[in-house]
């Protein structure tokens, strides 16, 4: 027989939220309820009759609520199976069967996230909750769980349209669902108490998952865990794809490097910036930006760190983009915007990314932290005769930087805080300088004068001697190689300027 009726419920919750109409449809079907502490006075307080569990157990609750439901005569009636041989041992030791768990935990996570104060946060590791959660889930063949305020809807509708009667697949249903929030419970309890990395363990859990339409390509299907509304709010738009998402996350790694400052102005493809600019107004970086790749930025994403003006959003408007992205939106461009049903537009909230960054490869997963590591003129070490002018450590700073977010092997090409050119996922270091250059050109840009920034070092002078030939006037790179001498040299040669970083951004 699969079905099962409820006839008892241990109720012990955290949050009383929308608890209300359960009890009252329990006590509709009298159903016997069991409770404790200040779920207890909630539910008396309805006019609903409850039974203590300190009268189940003959215990008092002890150790400041430590322990409550800790006790053969709560567990046993759980874990018994309905069968002659645990009914037996039931009646001998006057254990009533218990068939449905309520519970919702401490929040653990929550109070983490609120306070630093140790104290406060062991207080908030459930213990009795785990232990009833993980016991009426195992015996899902008998007990129906229910794991938390989620899961109430579900309840609620087995109370209200099935008269508190279940089927084996509701039950484990709710049961795998327990199993999931036990889990997720633990997985963060054991992150907070090996934050600083004690144990070479990696446990990851997100409950909050969204389908998304597809993945890379329309016969792979995708789902992304985590809480998209944490960084932005949508204010336009279809919902995002896979492939949006992970160009947003490209974008918003590039523009925490220009988040504070002159307005600045990013235009990205398939992760790859093809334009990057910061000027005095958001309209002369968008027209920088989009100057240096018209062509590619035709279905991009946009993504600047000031709020979008209306003489800025009319200029975009004449473009087709997927994304765009701005720390605010003025009514008026707002509304301009919006006019395009389909492209989207993101709110952001902040642009801090996650510490750690993970990566599946072969049968398992890499994790690394995260290249959070920008370097400043303070971080140049000269290694040239000729030291850069002011102006050129402007732009070898803001060439370093687009270099580090483009994929390798890359070049960065800057003149006046502008992006003019770069070459970016070539098996050469020299095809993306010689890309770099002959992109330049077709836009209508000259290399004269420009910096340029490799995301690794050179291992020949040959990149030298090419961007010498070029106009090229400054270098940046991270040094390191065995031959630097002969780039080095290759500049003094040529009054070209370069300075080392000791940082290398590879980006696969």
């Amino acid at each position: 027989m699969t079905e099962r009726k409820i006839k008892s419920a241990l109720v012990s919750v955290y949050h009383k939220d929308g608890l209300g109409p359960i009890v009252d449809a329990l006590d509709k079907l009298g159903v016997t309820i069991y409770s404790t502490g200040g779920t207890e006075t909630f539910i008396r307080d309805r006019g609903i009759g409850v039974v203590p569990v300190e009268d189940l157990t003959g215990y008092p609750s002890i150790l400041d609520g430590r322990v409550k439901t800790l006790h053969p005569k709560v567990h046993g009636g759980i874990l018994a199976r309905r069968e002659a041989d645990h009914l037996g041992q039931l009646e001998k030791y006057d254990i009533p069967e218990i068939d449905l768990i309520i519970v919702d935990l401490y929040p653990f996570e929550e109070t983490v996230a609120n306070t630093e104060e140790e104290e406060l946060i062991i207080e908030k590791i459930d213990i009795g909750g785990i232990a009833l959660i993980r016991a009426a889930a195992k015996n899902y063949n008998d007990v129906v769980i229910v794991p938390s305020q989620d899961d109430y809807a579900t309840l609620q509708t087995i109370l209200d349209e099935k008269e508190g009667t279940t089927d084996l697949a509701d039950r484990r249903n709710l049961a795998r669902r327990a199993f999931a929030v036990s889990s997720h419970y633990d997985t963060a309890i054991f992150n907070y108490f090996n934050e600083d990395e004690g144990l070479d363990v990696l446990k990851v859990s997100e409950l909050h998952a969204t389908p998304l339409r597809y993945g890379e390509n329309p016969h792979q299907k995708a789902t992304f865990y985590g809480h998209f509304e944490q960084m932005f709010t949508k204010l336009n738009g279809k919902d995002v794809s896979y492939n949006n998402l992970v160009d947003i996350d490209a974008a918003v790694g590039l523009m925490a490097e220009f988040e504070h400052g002159k307005p600045a102005f990013a235009i990205l493809k398939h992760t790859n910036a093809c334009g990057v600019a910061v000027r005095d107004s958001q309209l002369e970086a968008w027209n920088a930006a989009l100057a240096a790749d018209n062509v590619s930025a035709f279905g991009g994403i946009l993504i600047t760190n000031k709020p979008v003006e209306l003489t800025t959003a009319q200029e975009i408007d004449k473009l087709f983009y997927e994304v765009l992205i701005a720390p605010d939106f003025t009514d008026a461009a707002r509304e301009l915007l919006s006019k395009k049903k389909k492209r989207i537009l993101l709110q952001y909230h902040h642009l801090e990314q996650q510490h750690r960054s993970f990566k599946t490869l072969l049968n398992g997963v890499v994790a690394q932290d995260t290249d959070r590591k920008t370097e400043t003129a303070a971080d140049f070490t000269v290694v040239t005769d000729r030291e850069p002018t002011q102006a050129e450590v402007e732009d070898l700073v803001f060439a370093n930087k687009c270099a580090k977010h483009l994929k390798s092997n890359t070049i960065a090409l800057v003149r006046d805080n502008q992006l003019i050119s770069m070459g970016c996922g070539q098996t050469s270091r020299v095809d993306a300088l010689k890309q770099a250059i002959h992109k330049a050109g077709a836009f209508g840009f000259t290399t004269e004068g420009a910096v340029m920034a490799s995301d690794a070092f050179f291992p020949f002078s040959d990149c030298v001697e090419i961007a010498h030939e070029a106009g090229i006037k400054a270098v940046v790179q991270p040094g390191g190689s065995i031959r630097d001498k002969d780039s080095i040299a290759a500049c003094n040669e040529r009054g070209m300027a370069m300075v080392t970083t000791g940082v290398r951004h590879f980006k696969h």
